[in-house]
C-alpha cells in the first residue's frame, strides 16, 4: 500500500509560507494521500473556466447547479459536483475543486488544486477552434502560469514536491470523436476513422509527455465512454428508436484500446512516472445496459428539456418538459451529453480502485 513519504523540508517549506499568508491550516486525523488534484480536459471536467468566454460552451446559468450547494450555477455541466469535486472528497483533499480561472481564487486553493478544463475542447485542437474555447495546449500554458504561481507561494523546492506528489488527471477525446468526426464531419474530409484515432492518441502522448517534462509523475488519463449511447448521439444517429450507435462505440472502444496501449508503453519510457489508465466505458455501459439495477428509471434521456439533445445554452431555465426536482435522482444523464451528480458518484465509485493506484 503507497505510503505519505513527502520530503520532510518541502513540508517544512510550504507550512512557513502557509503561517506567513496566514492561510487557514485544517487538521484532520488523516493527512490527504496527495498534496493536489490538478485535472485537464472538457466539460466532463470543467467547474466553471469557460464563464468568461463568448462561447455556446457555458452552464453558469439554470437550471445548472440547481442542486449543487447554494443551488449556485458555477459553470458545472450538471446539475451538482462533477467528477473532480468527487475525487478531491474521497481524497479528503477539499470538498470541490474550483477552476484555475475564477477571479477569487485563493493561495489555499493553488497548493491543493485546481481544474484547467475547458468544456467543448479535445486531443484536437481543431475541436477547440470551433466553439472558441481553450485547446488543451492553452490549458498546459495555464499550467506552467500555475507553477509559477505556485513557486511565488511555496518556493521552488516545495512547488517542485507538490508538482511531483500530486495526481494529474487527463478527461478528453469525448468531443474529438462525437463532434469533430461524426457530427459535423470536419475530419472526415482528411482523415479515415483508425487514422483519426491514431492521430488522437499521439497527441495524449504528447500532452503526457508535456507534463511529465514539466515535473508530472502521478498521471491519470480517462477513456472515453460508450459515446454512441449519451442522449444526443441517440437523437442524431438512432434512428426512430434512438437506439445507441454502434458506430460512435466502436469509435470509443477503438480509441480506448489504443490510448490504453499508448500509456502502456509510456509508463516504460518516462522513468519515476506512474502512468494509468482509467477505464470509464464498461462502468458507464453498465449504468446504461443495468440503470433499474442502480436506481435509475431513465438511462435514455437527459433531465433537462426533452432530454434528447439539449446541452450547454439550449439547456436552460426556459427549456419546456425539464424534470422536477424530486426526480433529478431517477434519471442516469442530466442533459443530453452529460450525467447528473447522483450518476457521477457511482461513476467515481466504481473507479475508485483504478485511480487510487496512482497514488
Amino acid at each position: 500500500m503507497y505510503q505519505t513519504n513527502y520530503v520532510l523540508p518541502s513540508i517544512i517549506v510550504v507550512i512557513l509560507f502557509l503561517i506567513l499568508f496566514r492561510i487557514p491550516i485544517t487538521i484532520s486525523q488523516e493527512r490527504p494521500p496527495i498534496p493536489a488534484v490538478l485535472v485537464f480536459g472538457d466539460s466532463i471536467v470543467d467547474p466553471g473556466n469557460n464563464n468568461m468566454l463568448i462561447t455556446p460552451a457555458r452552464a453558469n446559468f439554470p437550471p445548472y447547479g440547481r442542486d449543487f450547494p447554494g443551488h449556485e450555477p458555477t459553470g458545472r455541466f450538471s446539475n451538482g459536483r462533477i467528477p473532480p469535486d468527487i475525487i478531491v472528497s474521497l481524497l479528503r483533499i477539499k470538498d470541490l475543486l474550483p477552476p484555475y480561472r475564477a477571479p477569487d481564487l485563493e493561495n489555499q486553493e493553488l497548493l491543493t488544486g485546481v481544474s484547467f478544463a475547458s468544456a467543448a475542447s479535445g486531443f484536437d485542437n481543431l475541436t477547440a477552434t470551433v466553439p472558441k474555447v481553450f485547446s488543451l495546449w492553452d490549458q498546459l500554458e495555464m499550467y506552467k502560469e500555475y507553477k509559477r504561481k505556485l513557486i511565488a507561494i511555496a518556493g521552488e523546492a516545495a512547488a517542485d514536491a507538490i508538482i511531483r506528489e500530486s495526481a494529474h488527471a487527463i478527461f478528453s477525446g469525448n468531443n474529438d470523436i462525437l463532434t469533430t468526426y461524426f457530427f459535423t464531419t470536419i475530419r472526415q474530409r482528411t482523415f479515415d476513422l483508425p487514422s483519426y484515432i491514431n492521430y488522437l492518441v499521439n497527441a495524449a502522448g504528447s500532452f503526457v509527455n508535456e507534463l511529465y517534462k514539466l515535473g508530472a509523475r502521478r498521471i491519470v488519463v480517462a477513456g472515453v465512454p460508450p459515446l454512441g449511447c449519451v442522449p444526443a448521439a441517440r437523437t442524431v444517429g438512432g434512428g426512430e428508436n434512438r437506439d445507441c450507435v454502434e458506430t460512435y462505440n466502436q469509435a470509443a472502444t477503438l480509441f480506448n484500446l489504443e490510448l490504453s496501449r499508448s500509456l502502456e508503453q509510456l509508463n516504460v519510457d518516462l522513468f519515476g512516472a506512474r502512468i494509468i489508465y482509467l477505464n470509464i466505458y464498461d462502468t458507464v455501459m453498465d449504468l446504461i445496459q443495468h440503470g433499474s439495477d442502480y436506481g435509475f428509471e431513465e438511462t435514455t434521456r437527459g433531465c433537462c428539456g426533452t432530454g434528447e439533445l439539449e446541452a450547454s445554452i439550449f439547456c436552460n431555465e426556459f427549456s419546456p418538459c425539464t424534470c422536477p426536482e424530486s426526480e433529478t435522482h431517477k434519471y442516469l444523464f442530466w442533459d443530453g451529453f452529460h450525467p447528473t451528480e447522483r450518476a457521477f458518484r457511482i461513476i467515481i465509485t466504481a473507479l475508485r480502485s483504478q485511480f487510487m493506484r496512482v497514488l
